[in-house]
């Protein structure tokens, strides 16, 4: 998790370095620069969160609200801040129910992600670096694991159930976990979800 805490550190620095601010809605995406290996942070409020691995550089978040609630479009706030080595991306406002929000954030494949949500549906996709995800309730779903790339998974629930399936585990029940640790793997997995699932596929 080293390289988080120094995505929090470059922020701190970051009006010396010319930090990038950008804000929207789901009527205006937002763009902004975002390198390969980069950190990135995202405390959004409830919603359906997909976070996508590309193959160019920059970060690229909009959203879009379910039929009978785009009147609403324009109250979500997207408000990104940072360099293009990390960033943090804050949402909130909008629908007050959270299955009528969708966000989706596109990020180089290799980034570094720490993630807090209250509650609803996180789904990373292609996505190679550590990551620090927690849930309080949903579901979390992180596609296309490769378990040889991960020195440390840390993978928890105080009711429901850890399915990984790209290890070949799946518990259910109260305070089930699942850690495994791989000497020569690279990246650092913990999430969490206090009632709800994790998919790690």
């Amino acid at each position: 998790m080293k390289a988080l805490c120094t995505a929090a550190a470059a922020l701190l620095l970051a009006p010396l370095a010319g930090i990038a601010e950008a804000t929207g809605n789901c009527e205006q995406p937002v763009e902004a620069p975002l390198h390969m290996r980069a950190d990135l942070a995202i405390d959004a409020r409830p919603a359906e969160l997909d976070v996508v691995g590309t193959d160019r550089e920059g970060i690229r978040i909009s959203c879009t609200v379910a039929d009978g609630q785009r009147d609403r479009a324009e109250d979500v706030a997207l408000r990104y801040a940072g360099i293009p080595d990390g960033g943090k991306l804050v949402v909130t406002h909008g629908p007050i129910n959270n299955s009528n929000l969708r966000i989706r954030v596109e990020v180089p494949r290799k980034t570094n992600l720490r993630i807090h949500m209250p509650a609803g549906e996180i789904d990373v996709t292609q996505v190679d670096g550590d990551k620090d995800i927690e849930l309080y309730a949903g579901q979390l779903t992180i596609s296309a694991a490769n378990p040889p790339a991960y020195h440390l998974v840390d993978a928890s629930v105080d009711i429901g159930e850890v399915d990984a399936s790209a290890w070949g585990v799946d518990k259910g029940g109260f305070f089930r976990r699942f850690r495994r640790e791989t000497p020569a793997g690279e990246y650092h997995l913990r999430a969490h979800v206090t009632t709800g699932e994790i998919d790690l596929k």
